[in-house]
């Protein structure tokens, strides 16, 4: 069976990927707030957080931001090419409450190859993360280093 996964060379600027769909629950945010020890009541207490402009729980921003990468790789687009991620700039732009379905649309914003080492580059990526109602949640560009070709 060949590979699955794409070098950096066979990306092109402009191309455009969505994902699947993953809804965010109540497990995620618990599972997120142990983890990190963040436990703003925005985020664990019902009742707190009703009284809130959102009305309800919401994620944290950075476990849509952790969603986002994990949507991205199950795509399987550089799993054997990617060396190492680099940055990331990220804006939240809207809650992602309990129970919403969320899902990435994707785009290759640039393409860089490394003038220093020749095998590999970066590959700079546009995301949107859209609930199930056509709302943008959060946006952002993450750079990662990949193999340039095999």
């Amino acid at each position: 069976m060949g590979r699955t996964f794409r070098y950096l060379s066979e990306f092109t600027v402009g191309e455009k990927f969505t994902t699947l769909s993953q809804t965010v629950t109540e497990t995620d945010v618990i599972l997120f707030a142990g983890i990190t020890g963040d436990k703003n009541p925005i985020h664990t207490d019902k009742t707190y957080a009703e009284k809130l402009p959102f009305g309800t729980r919401i994620a944290h921003g950075l476990l849509g931001a952790g969603i986002a990468t994990g949507l991205w790789g199950r795509m399987g687009m550089v799993d054997g090419s990617a060396i190492a991620a680099l940055d990331t700039y990220w804006k939240f732009v809207g809650a992602i409450p309990i129970g919403d379905t969320i899902h990435c649309e994707i785009t290759v914003k640039d393409i860089k190859r490394s003038e220093k080492k020749p095998d590999r580059g970066v590959l700079n990526l546009e995301y949107a993360i859209i609930n199930q109602d056509g709302k943008v949640c959060q946006t952002g560009y993450m750079n990662t280093m990949l193999k340039w070709e095999e």
